[in-house]
């Protein structure tokens, strides 16, 4: 794989509300929203037999303890599960999880985070999720980002969250610099996606890519603070890249995926910031009212007035009334 990333706050979750405090993490997750809500009120037994039925779903497992762990209270209500029943896996992957939420929000010890991740992968080997807890806890491109990546991989090869973290640390390297169109990070999502099956939604990665390496260099004033704007979204590469991933997104959607509405969010502010917005119509139709901060947000926007702008936009939808 390409060389190891350079220093990202790992959770990337930039949103105008707390990331923490959004109602809407679970995506179009039924069954984990009510899961959460009761966790809320500590009735983690709900949350007991969501993660059973779960099962070896990786990447929906993976999805929904990271949304269980936004609840403030979820550390709590996790460790008082795991009083109850020593040895519990899910117990221990909610607890690790919510360990690190917490950790990224300034609230508890790295150490302490780290070794509850560790914990969770002793009671769960096969489990990719610890590791995507510790992944989550990088912050620098050291050897051992790149270690904990692979631990995911040797669990789970196309781990969607891992492969979007990843992206996310290797787009902030050498941003200073400013553009450059040879940048390793869209090697990694060409490779990645390569390495995945043809019907992976890692084939919509060089997208995610493409929008983390604009925020990197937005933020730093090297590209427009309005992505619509920007040269970034038009050039030969960016133009193959999202031709690749709309024909793939025609041709594979995926209903079921957990997190495909994610991907959706990225496709779509794709579309709108190329200047294609009939082409952003089916997205948006697809993603309905589940917004993902990231990558509205970029690089310093109210995620939910921009998706709604660019929404009503390609739409047609006028703005004066409500949709």
């Amino acid at each position: 794989m390409p060389p190891s990333p350079l220093p990202l706050d790992a959770d990337r979750e930039r949103a105008a509300r707390p990331p923490d405090a959004d109602p809407g993490a679970a995506l179009d997750d039924t069954e984990l929203a009510v899961a959460r809500a009761a966790l809320a009120q500590g009735r983690w037994q709900s949350v007991r037999s969501l993660l059973a039925r779960t099962g070896d779903d990786w990447d929906r497992r993976g999805h929904r303890v990271v949304v269980l762990a936004l609840e403030p209270y979820a550390a709590a209500w996790a460790h008082e599960w795991l009083l109850a029943e020593p040895g519990c896996a899910d117990a221990g992957v909610l607890l690790a999880l919510a360990q690190v939420r917490r950790t990224l929000r300034g609230k508890e010890d790295p150490a302490g985070a780290r070794a509850a991740c560790r914990d969770a992968a002793a009671l769960a080997p096969a489990d990719p999720t610890p590791w995507l807890g510790l992944l989550m806890l990088e912050r620098d491109g050291s050897a051992d980002a790149v270690r904990i990546f692979e631990e995911v991989r040797a669990r789970h090869r196309d781990h969607h969250h891992a492969h979007h973290l990843m992206v996310a640390l290797l787009a902030e390297r050498r941003a200073a610099a400013g553009p450059d169109p040879l940048h390793e990070v869209y090697d990694f999502a060409a490779w990645a996606a390569e390495q995945a099956p043809a019907d992976s939604p890692l084939a919509i990665l060089p997208i995610v890519a493409h929008a983390e390496r604009y925020h990197a260099l937005a933020v730093r004033g090297l590209a427009p603070a309005d992505p619509t704007t920007a040269a970034h979204w038009r050039d030969h590469r960016s133009r193959d890249v999202m031709k690749a991933a709309f024909d793939w997104w025609l041709e594979w959607e995926h209903d079921g995926h957990p997190r495909r509405l994610v991907d959706l969010n990225y496709l779509a502010h794709a579309k709108v910031c190329e200047g294609r917005p009939a082409e952003a119509a089916p997205l948006f139709h697809r993603i309905g009212e589940h917004v993902t901060p990231a990558p509205w947000s970029y690089p310093d926007r109210d995620p939910y007035a921009a998706f709604r702008a660019a929404r009503d936009g390609a739409l047609g939808i006028d703005a004066g009334r409500a949709p």
